[in-house]
């Protein structure tokens, strides 16, 4: 069967994305929305899409190509149908989701995704804050099961496309719940809201990119709690609104860390290979010792929601 490309939906969403910012911005000024914008802050999301979209265009062939090497390699040839790109959409959405959780949870994958939750504000501004790595990382390799089983990189590249649009919306503060049935299955702003915050319940949780039910079936999802309102972030804030320190300041802090290390390799695979926040010498500061750390100090929410017993 042949294939061909199809179009970048993510392009022509664009202007979607433009009208919807502006709509909620001016909703948010004008008190008929919740939310918060801070203008350098938007501006710099802004530009980090923007930034993003020059990278993609630029890294585009490398990043088809890893994914064309593995297609001889295939078990099956997946026609394309109605059914087996809804089939591809669910696949990949699960492929998603341990994609984003790896990226949390191995420092080497979190220098990159780290520019998307590098913003204290939440609003659609903040799904455009994306990385300008391209397929620096490999992260993009992860994706290579659904090559293998029989899915064209084309057709993977259009559900990805989509999935991403999905997820623009879930990026705000103005919708408070779904539905029920709604929130039961599929991500919407509270989950994500849970997923953007620094909250020590909230870290590391809601990986979710459409299907919230992953995060169900694999123990990593936590409710938003209105007792506990998400304060949005990085442990370790930037504190800056220049593009290039935000899309290469962790970089930079990994390399570092690595050059205090002196000449022991097993110590930077160490820290690339593990979770942020965790040191050589043992004295660890990741997600598990800041929700450790909280239970200690609030022993009255030890086995609540997203905390340790």
């Amino acid at each position: 069967m042949e294939f061909t490309s199809f179009p970048d939906v993510t392009a022509l969403a664009a202007p979607f994305f433009v009208a919807s910012v502006a709509l909620e911005w001016w909703a948010v000024r004008t008190g008929r929305a919740k939310g918060r914008y801070e203008i350098k802050d938007a501006f710099a999301s802004m530009a980090m899409g923007i930034g993003n979209v020059i990278v993609n265009t630029l890294t585009g062939t490398i990043a088809l190509w890893m994914m064309m090497l593995a297609w001889p390699y295939r078990i099956a040839t997946i026609p394309l149908t109605w059914w087996t790109f809804a089939l591809g959409f669910v696949l990949y959405d699960l492929v998603y989701y341990w994609k984003h959780r790896f990226a949390h949870r191995m420092r080497w994958f979190w220098m990159e995704h780290v520019t998307h939750h590098s913003s204290e504000h939440y609003n659609l501004t903040t799904a455009l804050r994306q990385p300008w790595f391209g397929p620096f990382t490999g992260l993009i390799l992860l994706g290579l099961p659904m090559v293998w089983i029989g899915f064209h990189p084309y057709v993977i590249a259009l559900i990805g496309g989509l999935n991403l649009i999905y997820q623009f919306w879930i990026h705000t503060e103005a919708v408070d719940r779904m539905p029920r049935w709604f929130e039961a299955v599929m991500n919407t702003p509270s989950h994500h809201r849970v997923h953007h915050a620094t909250n020590p319940r909230y870290l590391d949780a809601n990986y979710a990119g459409v299907f919230i039910i992953w995060d169900k079936m694999f123990g990593s999802f936590v409710p938003e709690l209105d007792r506990d309102k998400p304060v949005y972030g990085i442990v370790k804030p930037v504190g800056t609104y220049n593009p290039f320190i935000l899309a290469f300041h962790e970089l930079g802090g990994l390399l570092r860390d690595c050059s205090k290390d002196g000449l022991r390799p097993w110590r930077w695979i160490g820290r690339a290979m593990n979770a942020p926040g965790w040191s050589p010498d043992g004295l660890h500061n990741r997600s598990i010792e800041l929700k450790k750390a909280y239970v200690t100090a609030h022993p009255e929410e030890a086995g609540q929601p997203g905390l340790p017993k």
